[in-house]
């Protein structure tokens, strides 16, 4: 074995100094081992996994519905961390999929407005012309946990003979028609009802028999609207604060999901009725009536609403999506506002507006009032807070480009903005994201 090993050429004096000083630095490298070794041990943060078992970030028993066997997969492996739940949940267990920010996303946008037929033509960008299209790629990110894509065909397969709701106004509509782009990568919608004015409508995937509902609903509460397709009025809006709208309620059990919202409609000019008589009214000068304001009616509304929700014998799973801000800038709709911003802003950038600081208010009140009520009836109530991720998307809506080429004749033609609503695709996708991860993992967050 000597005739085999390869000697330093160098004088041998040099070459036992050379082999002391390595045994005192393995002598050293073992003693720092079994250091790490120990504060390995006796972290709390660290676990050995069995070498024979793929380890995984969750455990999902088997008598779990078949909504928690993983709706989402990963579009490339991830690798294991030892730390990866502690990244994932905040100090109490729970995390805060509503505290984060946007990042640029490369692979977005998962569909277009070729591959999506639901699009509306004033939620078409892409077709109307709007020229830059950085505002497709940025993707919502929880601060302290992971956030799955979509994953279009473990819902369908989920959702085989379920049904869903989508009640409220407009923003409901443009949430829904982002589902149905979404879910088109795997099987496009039949369309099988709509209303005379198509604001609600029903949509069925045959292969899954799948419905898919737009309730038409903008007050949630009995109402009169004298409005033409232009929002143009020529009467005040009667609004009954003691009658809930039976459009909705009516139907609300045909659903196994329902996702449910109020919001700026409540802003318009109104009557206000209880008992039938007249009681007061918003924004109405002149008519000799009390200004009641228009939070006195949406807290009846949402109180209304939700005691309907929590005390009703069919147990559906109801989200509440709280209100959505919006960026008119120089001006509201109706008087030149615009919004043409290109990137996201940052936390910290932006301030929310009185009027949507205060139904937030009113909604986080009304609903922790309503889910006590709720849990102790078996009726499982969550809240959708997109209000704060909204905010800082003023790039994400299509300004002049509801219009079909707004700027072809005149580069500098006066054209009504809307920055409410928002381009598809565009940010509202992200809320489908936020409600799939909600349903599959809903233990773990707040």
């Amino acid at each position: 074995m000597v005739k085999d090993m390869k000697f330093d050429p160098k004088p041998l004096a040099l070459h036992k100094f050379k082999h002391n000083r390595l045994v005192v630095r393995l002598a050293v490298s073992v003693l720092l081992l079994i250091g790490i070794a120990f504060c390995l041990l006796s972290s709390d943060s660290f676990r050995f996994l069995p070498v024979t078992e793929t380890p995984k970030t969750e455990s999902i028993t088997d008598d779990e519905s078949s909504l928690q066997t993983k709706l989402h997969e990963p579009e490339e492996t991830i690798k294991f961390q030892p730390n990866q739940t502690q990244n994932r949940t905040s100090l109490d267990g729970k995390c805060d999929l509503f505290i984060g920010d946007w990042i640029h996303d490369p692979y977005a946008p998962v569909y277009t407005n070729e591959s999506c037929p639901e699009i509306e033509g004033h939620q078409n960008c892409m077709k109307n012309g709007r020229p830059d299209s950085g505002y497709l790629q940025w993707r919502w990110k929880p601060r302290d946990c992971e956030l799955p894509r979509f994953n279009p065909r473990r819902f369908l397969d989920s959702m085989t003979d379920k049904s869903w709701a989508f009640i409220g106004d407009s923003i409901s509509r443009n949430h829904v028609q982002s589902l149905l782009c979404i879910l088109s990568q795997v099987e496009h919608a039949v369309e099988v009802y709509h209303d005379k004015e198509y604001k609600s409508k029903i949509w069925n995937f045959p292969s899954y028999n799948f419905t898919l509902s737009v309730i038409w609903s903008p007050f949630l509460l009995k109402s009169a609207v004298f409005e033409d397709m232009n929002g143009v009025s020529s009467s005040d809006i009667q609004l009954y604060l003691d009658a809930l709208d039976k459009k909705w309620t009516d139907q609300y059990k045909d659903y196994d999901y329902v996702v449910i919202a109020g919001g700026k409609w409540f802003l318009k000019t109104a009557i206000y009725y209880e008992d039938n008589e007249v009681r007061g009214c918003h924004y109405c000068p002149g008519k000799n009536l009390t200004e009641l304001g228009f939070d006195h009616a949406y807290r009846k509304a949402l109180r209304l609403a939700l005691n309907f929700i929590s005390n009703s014998d069919h147990k559906a799973l109801v989200f509440f999506r709280t209100t959505t801000p919006d960026h008119f800038e120089n001006g509201e709709w109706f008087s030149g506002g615009i919004c043409n911003r290109k990137v996201p802003f940052r936390d910290g950038e932006v301030n929310m507006r009185d009027v949507d600081s205060t139904m937030r208010e009113i909604e986080l009140e009304e609903i922790r009032k309503a889910k006590d009520v709720a849990a102790e009836n078996g009726v499982a109530l969550k809240v959708l807070d997109t209000t704060g991720l909204s905010l800082l998307r003023p790039d994400g809506h299509p300004g002049p480009y509801r219009q079909f080429q707004p700027f072809a004749k005149d580069k500098n033609a006066e054209v009504q903005n809307d920055c409410l609503h928002w381009c598809l695709p565009g940010p509202i996708d992200s809320w489908n994201d936020l409600v799939l991860e909600m349903l599959t993992n809903e233990r773990i967050y707040r």
